[in-house]
């Protein structure tokens, strides 16, 4: 099967306490669909959790106006270690995770009424598109960014799910090839280099950058497409500083944002380009057993390790619920490679976990 890249299906957010911080997304930010939940072992991550098997307790959380999921995580087998420092623009890794809306304005009013940390007034992208930063109570950064394609219009929520992310590299020659040819982002939306008023009010925000906003060119046809929508990665070099690697001394699953995860289809061939483009798996769950059960989904997940230390992750999903509560999975080996239609991924919104207050 020819790899294809269906979207991003999820951002991993590390957390401290998975319960109290899933209940903070979905009062603010509508991550309120359940699509998974488990507590088990990661017992394949080994290269990334300093050689030992790690326990934890994880939640996929979606929203109805689409876009990739909160992979919200916490090491509950040892002590999750905050990273010791302010993470600043420039520094190494997924320092912002960007959440699309269809009108920044109403959720800019909505989320100050809120009471959040709002960091910058809206303003406008070097494309020109509006757009905000803020700070959730984790210590996050957030960039939320003008979409009006949105999966369900019916939704009162203002802002969906994970549009992509910005990441901070060391040399973005070396980082790229990662993006552009691994991820298939071909198309350069901008790439500028200077001080940048949309950035001021961001922890190292007047400093000198480049930045390059990355998108794909072409309209994705995976069963998930419709769902997750267009994706953009935007990297960030810092000129007169020296960014650190945000997850120094720390492992993988600690608090931050600790993976972007891609659905795929063609687990083989991505492996293939992968080693080609010089970055091979360092996890790759196909060579452990053929499907890799999480509860109430299943698939393949593989892992490589961009040069700056970002970690990327690839799902090939196997079965999905659709309606728990009456025993319906989506077996999608049997399927073949083709989009749901919208009223099966409609469904979800019957996994919603509502808050009493």
């Amino acid at each position: 099967m020819k790899e294809e890249i269906n979207g991003i299906q999820q951002l991993g957010v590390g957390v401290e306490n998975v319960h109290e911080a899933w209940k903070w997304y979905r009062q603010h930010f509508s991550m309120d669909i359940r699509m998974f939940e488990e507590e088990a072992t990661a017992e394949l991550m080994l290269a990334h959790t300093d050689g030992k098997p790690r326990k934890r307790h994880a939640v996929l959380a979606l929203n109805m106006q689409g876009g990739g999921g909160f992979e919200i995580w916490q090491h509950t087998g040892k002590k999750p270690v905050p990273c010791p420092f302010e993470i600043q623009l420039g520094d190494l890794g997924i320092t912002i995770g960007k959440i699309k809306t269809k009108n920044v304005k109403k959720a800019y009013n909505t989320f100050k009424a809120s009471g959040l940390n709002i960091l910058t007034p809206v303003t406008k992208d070097p494309a020109g598109n509006d757009h905000f930063y803020l700070k959730d109570i984790y210590g996050n950064m957030w960039e939320v960014k003008n979409q009006k394609s949105v999966f369900r219009k019916k939704e009162k929520s203002v802002s969906g799910g994970i549009l992509g992310a910005l990441i901070g590299v060391k040399n973005m020659e070396e980082s790229l090839p990662v993006y552009q040819e691994i991820l298939q982002y071909d198309q350069i939306v901008y790439d500028k280099t200077g001080v940048f008023e949309d950035l001021k009010g961001l922890p190292g925000g007047d400093r000198k950058f480049r930045r390059i906003l990355l998108k794909h060119s072409d309209v994705k046809s995976g069963a998930f497409s419709p769902f997750f929508g267009q994706s953009v990665i935007e990297l960030i070099e810092a000129i007169d500083y020296e960014g650190r690697d945000i997850y120094e001394g720390r492992i993988w699953g600690d608090p931050g944002f600790i993976h972007l995860c891609f659905d795929i289809n063609g687990m083989d061939a991505f492996r293939e380009r992968a080693k080609n483009v010089g970055h091979p798996f360092t996890v790759d769950s196909a060579k452990a057993m053929e499907t890799f059960d999480m509860g109430e989904a299943a698939g393949n997940f593989a892992y490589i390790q961009a040069p700056e230390g970002t970690l990327i992750e690839f799902v090939e999903t196997h079965r999905i619920p659709i309606l728990k509560k009456i025993g319906w999975y989506m077996d999608l080996k049997k399927r073949g490679h083709r989009p749901l239609p919208n009223y099966i991924m409609k469904l979800f919104r019957f996994m919603r976990v509502k808050d009493k207050n």
